[in-house]
């Protein structure tokens, strides 16, 4: 079942952990959208520079430190997801605690690992 996916911190550098996600998650047939600080394409998908508030997201899959996180959080909020994922590194108390009370799932994972071993 694919999963609408919004991928915040979105690199086109090719070693960098966003960018194989986006290629993973459209090998899943998931949809993709992603976002990161400059624009291109990774695996076909447009990388968009401007918040858009997009309908139906499923999940969010963060590549920020805690730190950068914060100008994102009424955004992320705002969308409605289905759930937060804190992939390594990501890992933010005070966000997920915002999460919780406005009743959002979040996990602290890998959302490569998750794919890869078919628990996403």
């Amino acid at each position: 079942m694919s999963k609408k996916t919004l991928v915040i911190g979105a690199s086109l550098k090719l070693e960098r952990y966003s960018n194989i996600v986006i290629n993973k998650l459209t090998n899943y047939n998931h949809d993709v959208i992603a976002f990161g600080l400059r624009e291109g394409q990774v695996a076909g998908i447009d990388i968009d520079t401007h918040l858009i508030p997009y309908k139906d997201i499923d999940t969010v899959t963060l590549y920020l430190n805690p730190e950068r996180q914060k100008e994102y959080y009424e955004y992320i909020i705002g969308l409605h997801p289905k759930r937060v994922i804190f992939n390594p590194g990501t890992e933010n108390p005070e966000f997920q605690n915002i999460l919780k009370q406005e009743g959002i799932y979040f996990e602290e994972s890998c959302t490569l690992v998750l794919l890869s071993t078919n628990q996403y």
